[in-house]
């Protein structure tokens, strides 16, 4: 039963390679890393695209700041915000936007980012992000990563406001 579960799983996989590049400048301080982007993110090539996702809520409510809606909004709140936002893997088989079933991986060169001196702390979006960093970017980096609750709408045991409680971090350090 295993054997044909992951034979179907292997058959609606597929291989992407995402195109949009990390978001960070000279003055980012953190780095916020996701896994790897849903299928709505990648149609409108940029992150946390599906309108159910919390985290672009939850940074503006972090920040004070009027909830971006554009691209550029969004790339304007976290530079002045000193924030860095990118995704652990560059490229993987994935069936949807499901995290668990995330093959082949392809790490981020995360020394792009991690290069800023400024960066102090990096913080994953999801277990799911903090489990692949911890296996494919820990040991060449020699950091450690903040798990953070994910902002997917998958993870709907965590409502608004624990979400925001947990996420909080980001903004007092």
């Amino acid at each position: 039963k295993k054997r044909l579960e992951d034979l179907k799983r292997n058959i609606k996989a597929k291989h992407y390679h995402v195109t949009f590049e990390p978001i960070f400048d000279e003055n980012s301080r953190i780095l916020i890393l996701g896994t790897f982007p849903s299928v709505k993110s990648r149609e409108q090539d940029f992150y946390y695209a599906h309108p159910r996702n919390r985290f672009w809520n939850i940074l503006s409510k972090l920040t004070q700041e009027p909830l971006p809606v554009t691209k550029e909004e969004k790339i304007e709140l976290l530079l002045r915000n000193r924030i860095a936002l990118w995704d652990v893997i560059e490229s993987c088989e994935i069936t949807g936007s499901s995290d668990s079933s995330i093959r082949n991986v392809v790490p981020a060169k995360l020394e792009r980012v991690l290069c800023v001196p400024q960066i102090e702390n990096i913080y994953a979006n999801g277990t799911a992000a903090k489990r692949l960093y911890d296996r494919y970017q820990r040991e060449q980096t020699g950091r450690e990563i903040i798990g953070l609750p994910s902002t997917s709408p998958a993870n709907a045991a965590w409502n608004l406001e624990r979400l925001l409680k947990a996420w909080n971090c980001i903004i007092c350090e």
